[in-house]
């Protein structure tokens, strides 16, 4: 998931820039930037759109099979590669350049500079790999040059300080996809295999998705832990108590097939729709808004009571209950699954 490659870059770098000494909110925006960097390589899933657009199937299941049938042509064959992280760095530091000088001196060689380089991954992309290839890496480099546009124009960040960010946002990408399907081409374009087989996590098909998804889930806890810390918020605050209501996804075992790698569309949708239990109202009983800012809505229920009401958890709260309710729910599954 691009979500689970975002969220490590932005814990790395977001915290390796605090212990450094910066100030919280510039680590915080450098770990945004290296987020949305390494969610960029994802983008050529994009062509699995043509597949589901020209399917004839429409059943759910069916549809999504022909999606990652489909996006699996290009997927990790050409944006997953350390060699290309690279490339891309430069001519993200290029532009950035470019961008940060403002009409200065060495804005337009800088601009020129970086646009030669994104055109050359381009050309080599389409050498390699044919006009599928160079769309999909033109497509890659469009949305990594517009995040590095937007940090030169929405943040104080420097043209070295967002290529690094870049360098490590998309190097970091393959190695969270060498546990599920095929590995990375993680030095395209040139014809050299640096890992040939899944890392697998458990012999059996079930556990090493569990398995899989449970390091996803730990990907997603140590970046919001360093959220938090940034933020100088706390997880007993924010955590509301429902999220113990995840375990009860325990239950599904007994109606949905267990998950596999080829079989893991059911599993894995219906585990994240538990995270709904985060942004749910919950009970505010002094009738008020809460000291966090949540709007209360005072009902007239006797059931509910004079004094009660219903308020919305603030995003920080929603998030991190959803979440922990969805690693209750995991782990409630798991659980079930190894003792059934």
């Amino acid at each position: 998931m691009f979500i689970g490659h975002a969220l490590l870059a932005f814990a790395l770098v977001a915290s390796v820039a605090a212990f450094r000494g910066w100030p919280r909110e510039r680590a915080l925006t450098v770990g945004i930037v290296a987020g949305l960097f390494a969610a960029a390589p994802d983008v050529d899933i994009a062509y699995a759109l043509v597949g589901v657009a020209t399917a004839s199937v429409t059943d759910a299941l069916a549809l999504a099979g022909v999606f990652w049938q489909t996006g699996n042509l290009v997927h990790r064959a050409v944006t997953h590669s350390l060699v290309v992280a690279v490339v891309v760095s430069v001519a993200v530091g290029l532009v950035t350049s470019w961008r940060r000088a403002e009409g200065g001196a060495g804005a337009r060689p800088a601009g020129a500079a970086g646009l030669v380089v994104a055109t050359a991954l381009v050309a080599v992309a389409g050498a390699v790999s044919g006009v599928l290839g160079a769309s999909v890496m033109g497509l890659f480099v469009l949305v990594s040059l517009a995040v590095a546009v937007a940090a030169a124009d929405r943040t104080d960040l420097d043209a070295k300080t967002v290529a690094s960010a870049a360098l490590v946002g998309v190097a970091s990408h393959p190695f969270g996809d060498l546990f599920t399907g095929e590995p990375p081409a993680m030095l395209y374009p040139f014809e050299v295999t640096l890992v040939a087989e899944r890392v697998t996590l458990h012999e059996a098909a079930t556990l090493h998705l569990l398995s899989a998804f449970g390091l996803e889930l730990a990907t997603v806890w140590a970046a919001a832990l360093v959220a938090l810390w940034l933020t100088g918020r706390s997880l007993r605050t924010v955590v509301d108590p429902r999220a113990a209501l995840g375990v009860g996804y325990a239950a599904s075992l007994l109606v949905i097939p267990a998950p596999t790698l080829d079989l893991s569309y059911p599993f894995v949708f219906t585990v994240l729709a538990v995270g709904a239990i985060g942004a749910t109202p919950r009970m505010n009983r002094r009738g008020r808004t809460g000291a966090d800012g949540a709007s209360a809505v005072l009902t007239g229920s006797p059931v509910v009571g004079r004094f009660a009401a219903f308020e919305l958890p603030d995003r920080y709260s929603a998030a991190l209950t959803g979440l922990a309710a969805v690693t209750l729910a995991w782990l409630a599954y798991s659980v079930l699954y190894l003792v059934a």
